[in-house]
């Protein structure tokens, strides 16, 4: 039997066209197809109906994505499957859709991806920067992310005796929310750009722990890092900065530190070659398409950059995502 990794005319042509699934599942979730189905069995012109849609283009998508295993049909009604009730359904509390949206709207960025590799700057704004729909769309796109990884990460690292943690660029709040729930004398402080404070304001009141998470506006491009504290993560913000910004940044994430206090840096991390793994490889070429500077770093670029920001005893940990982040730390 031939390699399934060979790579060859057909797998080629799978990768080319690969974007047609994808296609089909933001179309899904944009139109909001599974939260409609919710626990009911519709036919495709009930779905259309509730959608407001042309029954033949709704009844098309729906039949795509029972192919994909995102719905299934029996006597001509369609319904979610499992999967999809948990994770495409807005009334779940495992709901992903926030990401699918980022992703979209990542695409016409990508579409000009040749342009972007020529005139070696980005084609699209920084989501960050963006308003409306795609700002929420990436902040609660970020928290799907986390809420993914940090139950299970937080156990693996040792916060114990730490007293003030600085989530440095935190977004909604949530890897500071699940460091407190992990580690009950912990408080943490999130430091973030004005506009995101309602939508960390609201995730840290969801998980009541408004008393014990806080918020403070500021820029760690421009501005002052305030107040003193004992442990400091900057979780995927450094690849949306070239390498001087990079340092900036760290530096005044260790100057926050009091005396043995811990950093972690959360990034996807690449091989020292750059040539894999394919994750963080191609999340550099987004970076491209979006940022001035940014990219996917390597291992001992970010070990390098951690060092010179004054960190000691700088090391990897041995979390690993499905995604290939990783954990890079240090003391000071």
């Amino acid at each position: 039997m031939a390699d399934e990794k060979e790579m060859n005319a057909g797998r080629l042509v799978g990768i080319a066209g690969s974007y047609w699934q994808c296609f089909a599942l933001h179309a899904g979730v944009k139109l909001d197809v599974f939260t409609s189905i919710g626990r009911k069995r519709l036919t495709g012109p009930e779905t259309a109906r509730k959608l407001g849609g042309d029954v033949r283009g709704v009844t098309t998508l729906l039949n795509a994505l029972t192919a994909m295993g995102l719905l299934e049909k029996s006597d001509g009604s369609f319904f979610n499957t499992p999967a999809a009730m948990t994770w495409l359904c807005k009334d779940s509390k495992k709901y992903i859709g926030h990401i699918i949206m980022h992703m979209y709207h990542l695409v016409d960025s990508w579409h000009h991806l040749d342009e972007a590799v020529l005139a070696g700057r980005p084609t699209r704004a920084r989501a960050v920067m963006r308003s409306g729909e795609e700002r929420e769309a990436f902040l609660m796109g970020m928290y799907n992310i986390a809420m993914g990884l940090a139950p299970s990460a937080v156990k693996e690292i040792d916060l114990r005796g730490r007293t003030h943690l600085l989530d440095m660029g935190g977004g909604p709040g949530t890897w500071a929310i699940h460091f407190c729930m992990a580690n009950p004398g912990l408080r943490a402080t999130v430091f973030d750009l004005p506009g995101t404070r309602p939508f960390a304001e609201k995730t840290i009141a969801a998980f009541n722990l408004s008393d014990r998470v806080s918020f403070r506006d500021g820029n760690y491009l421009t501005g002052e890092v305030r107040g003193r504290y004992d442990a400091a993560w900057l979780s995927q913000i450094l690849h949306g900065e070239g390498p001087e910004a990079c340092l900036e940044i760290l530096r005044k994430a260790v100057s926050a530190l009091d005396p043995g206090g811990m950093i972690l840096i959360h990034e996807f991390i690449l091989d020292n070659d750059k040539t894999g793994p394919l994750h963080p490889a191609l999340f550099s070429l987004n970076m491209l398409t979006g940022t001035e500077s940014g990219r996917a770093y390597s291992e001992e670029e970010i070990m390098d950059m951690l060092s010179r920001a004054g960190a000691k005893e700088v090391r990897r940990l041995p979390f690993r995502s499905s995604g290939d982040s990783g954990i890079i730390t240090g003391t000071v």
